[in-house]
């Protein structure tokens, strides 16, 4: 005894000093984690290759040429392909659009040209390019050399020993930075570009010919600052509530679950510091979508807990010891966990692949998160209640004990269930038609759907947030009569970006009067550009898309682990069941529809399919185990089972959201609240529906082939 005691406590120390060196080590790296232009703000210039239909491996080599610019100006910044076409170029952190495109520049070309204008070489023929000062008379020259690759040595040599007292240009984005006269054939594949007034001006453009000159030709199809939606001071809002959600989460756990709860709230505090760590080892950059993916995992990560201590509490119930409960708790949960993970991690997988842009982000945030869930629930839970049994800590009374009790009938009220649904459902399909009808879309799309107008206006003062709320945007909407107008703040200037539908030249024309005569704004600091809705469509067309290919996926892995395409049928039919019931709550309460709209969604359809594996492997289990029960009477038994675990789980995670909700800002808010909606609605469908579902297709199926067994019989004695 006292060897487990010694063990226990020895075990108990060191889950307890990985919570603190993890949370240190996670606390520390929070400042290092890349945030995305959601979050830090920064500038987005959209390109365009002026190929109608530029091949795969053009557009991959320029991404990759454009990427490795742009690290000049951020270590986060992004290039990453947008429709078939268009190259998306994201610099957070900065704030001046103009000077960043400025230096930038139009994706230029590097060329070497003779006197009849004729191109002999570009810059993929160049092998490197470095800068070096020589000094002559005591006057420093600086100049890059160049060194040729093998094809580009002999192209050159061959060039250079025909225009022997001829010049050859070499030019870069039109500009001529060398025009020497060739004195001698050039055989050894290096030359040198002159004329550079500084060091730091060769050093610039040796950085730049590196690259090359670029696959595709490219114009600017627009660029703007964006202003970070959340700022340094919502950032911390949200880190708050995030804590104090965490923290009435761990109390509930305790509560409820007594020993084994303080074991999960060690295991998810360890989860919380190490996620925290990986996002800045895997330089993830974080986004709102990135955030939501978090908040899903800690969700799961909760759930895998709820799974475990129910079972624990179960097997105290039907009379086995503690420790042979927690081993029993522990192997009994583990087929739910893993698939309703794997199955979630599959759904990561395909977003990640065919998602762009914010989705990557969330898909990102949630595989990491699943992975770190299941490792956390079933090794290190599993620890600290080894470790807190071994210390003493063995009455059945610390762990709880959860008797049989008479199960719920469910399945009777089938039809009341899929009523209530098919109304809630057809009302918001009439509902979008009621708004097509009123304003010509179905939704109440952002200007990141339709497009719009934004516009740039200095300030004589720096406003606060509250200020742009309270005073500048309803003179906005007066003249624009526009009633859904974003502001975003850019981070230290007075400068604010206002984003309306789109102007015609008159409206401009007022709204630039109307922030002179409110506001004492100077009117040629006050620009705008239109915002194309296209580029948007395209991320919603992948999106849509990669849902799709998701769900098939989860279907058909469902099929293969429970060996019965019912369960996968009626899973995904409760999955669509749950993303137009939340589609209808954005229909009829006109919620924005925006980035935030296809995060939500993702957001729910992974929580949901969670929540219906669970009950459908208790359904599995009992079919086995309870062979002389009525079906509908098994289904019954198994969302009772579990009944507690659903609850519980939505309730920790609607807590979390719920204090982002109250606590942070309107972008937050934005996302909060239909999440909340969508938790609310995969637990009524995870209870109601889904058992249902298979009740009813099981039911069906087997009537049909009594049915064919019938018709085969009389047709046997009819012969």
């Amino acid at each position: 005894m006292k060897s487990n005691k010694g063990k226990g406590l020895l075990g108990l120390i060191f889950a307890l000093a990985m919570v603190g060196l993890f949370g240190y080590f996670g606390y520390t790296t929070m400042g290092d984690i890349k945030l995305g232009l959601d979050l830090a703000g920064g500038v987005s210039i959209t390109y365009q290759a002026k190929e109608e239909k530029p091949s795969a491996e053009d557009m991959k080599d320029t991404i990759y040429k454009l990427q490795q610019r742009v690290q000049n100006y951020s270590t986060e910044a992004e290039v990453y392909q947008e429709g078939d076409n268009r190259i998306n170029v994201d610099i957070p952190g900065v704030s001046d659009a103009n000077a960043i495109l400025e230096e930038l520049g139009k994706p230029g070309s590097l060329t070497f040209t003779d006197e009849a204008g004729k191109v002999i070489l570009n810059g993929n023929q160049v092998s490197t390019a470095k800068p070096v000062i020589t000094e002559n008379n005591g006057i420093k020259e600086y100049m890059v050399d160049l060194t040729f690759t093998d094809e580009g040595k002999k192209i050159f040599g061959d060039a250079t020993t025909a225009n022997v007292g001829k010049r050859i240009a070499i030019i870069y984005d039109g500009k001529i930075y060398s025009n020497p006269v060739v004195q001698e054939p050039i055989t050894q594949g290096q030359c040198q570009i002159s004329g550079m007034s500084s060091y730091e001006e060769a050093e610039t453009l040796a950085s730049t010919i590196r690259i090359g000159s670029l696959s595709l030709e490219l114009e600017e199809l627009r660029s703007n600052v964006v202003g970070a939606k959340l700022g340094q001071e919502a950032i911390t809002t949200s880190l708050k509530a995030g804590a104090i959600g965490f923290a009435i989460v761990a109390v509930f756990m305790i509560l409820v679950y007594l020993l084994p709860g303080f074991a999960a709230v060690v295991a998810l505090s360890i989860y919380v510091g190490v996620i925290l760590i990986l996002l800045e080892a895997f330089e993830v950059t974080l986004t709102l979508p990135g955030v939501a993916g978090i908040i899903l995992s800690i969700g799961m990560a909760v759930d895998a807990n709820v799974i475990i201590f129910t079972r624990i509490k179960e097997e105290i119930g039907y009379g086995k010891t503690v420790k042979s409960a927690i081993q029993a708790g522990f192997n009994k949960a583990l087929s739910a966990i893993i698939d309703g993970n794997v199955t979630t991690l599959i759904a990561a997988a395909v977003l990640f692949w065919r998602g762009s842009g914010t989705v990557k982000g969330f898909a990102s945030t949630l595989a990491i998160g699943i992975v770190l869930s299941m490792i956390t629930a079933l090794f290190v839970t599993k620890f600290v209640l080894n470790s807190l049994f071994n210390l003493g800590f063995d009455k059945e009374k610390m762990y709880g004990i959860k008797k049989d009790r008479k199960p719920i009938d469910f399945v009777s009220k089938r039809m009341i269930w899929f009523c209530a649904s098919l109304l809630v459902i057809v009302l918001g399909l009439a509902w979008l038609g009621v708004n097509n009808s009123q304003t010509g879309n179905i939704l109440n799309y952002s200007m990141e759907f339709k497009g719009g107008t934004s516009t740039n206006v200095t300030f004589n003062e720096d406003l606060s947030l509250d200020k742009i709320s309270s005073e500048v945007v309803p003179v906005v909407k007066e003249v624009t009569k526009d009633s859904d107008v974003q502001t975003q703040k850019v981070a230290g200037t007075n400068e604010v970006i206002i984003k309306t539908r789109t102007l015609t030249v008159a409206e401009r024309e007022a709204l630039n009067k109307s922030m002179v005569d409110h506001f004492g704004v100077e009117e040629e600091k006050i620009t705008a550009e239109s915002i194309s809705g296209a580029i948007s469509q395209e991320m919603k067309r992948d999106a849509i898309v990669a849902v799709i290919i998701a769900t098939i996926c989860m279907l058909l892995y469902i099929w293969f682990r429970f060996k019965d395409i019912r369960f996968a049928g009626s899973a995904v039919l409760a999955l669509v069941h749950d993303v137009l019931v939340v589609l209808t709550f954005y229909a009829i309460l006109k919620w924005s529809v925006g980035s935030t709209f296809i995060a939500c969604m993702l957001t729910i359809v992974g929580y949901s399919i969670n929540a219906t594996i669970v009950i459908f492997d208790r359904i599995r289990e009992n079919l086995k185990t309870q062979v002389k029960m009525e079906l509908s009477e098994i289904v019954n038994l198994s969302i009772t089972q579990t009944f507690t675990r659903s609850i519980n789980t939505s309730l920790t995670t609607f807590i979390m959201v719920f204090v982002l909700y109250i606590m942070g800002v309107s972008s937050i808010r934005e996302f909060a609240l239909p999440l909340m909606v969508g938790i609310v609605c995969g637990t009524y469908s995870s209870v109601c529906i889904t058992g249902s579902l298979w009740y009813v297709m099981t039911v069906n199926k087997d009537k049909k082939n009594s049915a064919a067994k019938v018709t085969a019989k009389n047709s046997k004695k009819t012969k």
